[in-house]
């Protein structure tokens, strides 16, 4: 497959500039929106208000620490020389491990304001997240960033202004973090699961598959190998989410 060089700006009005990067995040908000939708039909617990609340304080969460996230963990020092650089997210540069974050400070207030309890909301929200990140992923490869290494293997993509072919580490994560994701806990939650477990597989799958994907994925090149020569960023920072994943399973089963 030949890289397609696709024109990040999806549409140029003159006066202002619609990203494709944009577009992606668009469609995930409305795909957790509908999806959040078909859930409270299925539950009593759960009102049209509530959603519309659940999907303004996630996306402010995924919006600010996501940008945050990446600025702290993989971009600190461009940061701290530019401050102001933090706002521009035309181009990417997202961490989802502060997104994540992002979503669980948000859904504190959320709780607050509707007096639920931590894993009532996040069992609910997990099987929301997944498609969105594979829309984000799709952003990426849009955007022509997070590649994988170089390979001769067919399931590579040639770039022509790299001259060489490319894991497209992005659509793995697509399909991996965002579909397969999304069907494990879709199917998962369609019954009455203990309380936390839901939340506990997000955290497991999510964390296993960014490690493995990371194997193929080049670090950013601010960062570098962190350790022993293949030690992402991305992994250490997803290592405590399967740690915390399984001790919440055992807790639920407990």
């Amino acid at each position: 497959m030949i890289y397609p060089n696709i024109n990040p700006i999806a549409l140029d009005l003159g006066f202002v500039q619609i990203y494709w990067y944009g577009l992606m995040y668009l469609a995930a908000f409305l795909a957790a929106y509908f999806l959040a939708n078909y859930r409270a039909k299925q539950s009593a617990d759960w009102n049209s208000k509530q959603i519309e609340d659940l999907i303004f304080y996630g996306a402010i969460g995924v919006i600010v620490g996501g940008r945050l996230g990446y600025m702290l963990f993989y971009n600190l020092p461009h940061f701290l020389s530019d401050p102001l650089s933090i706002i521009a997210i035309q181009g990417g540069g997202m961490s989802f491990h502060g997104g994540f974050l992002g979503v669980l400070s948000a859904m504190v207030l959320f709780n607050k304001k509707h007096n639920k309890t931590f894993f009532t909301t996040m069992d609910f929200v997990a099987p929301l997240v997944p498609l969105g990140l594979g829309f984000g992923r799709i952003g990426n490869f849009i955007n022509g960033e997070l590649w994988g290494k170089v390979t001769t293997s067919p399931l590579g993509v040639f770039i022509q202004e790299q001259g060489v072919s490319r894991y497209p580490s992005q659509l793995y994560e697509a399909f991996l973090e965002g579909l397969v994701l999304f069907v494990i806990l879709w199917l998962y939650s369609k019954k009455t699961r203990p309380l936390m477990t839901v939340s506990a597989l997000f955290l497991i799958f999510y964390g296993l598959f960014r490690f493995i994907i990371e194997f193929v994925r080049v670090p950013d090149v601010q960062l570098g190998y962190l350790a022993f020569n293949w030690l992402t960023m991305g992994q250490l920072l997803s290592l405590p989410m399967i740690i915390l994943g399984i001790y919440l399973i055992v807790k639920a089963k407990k």
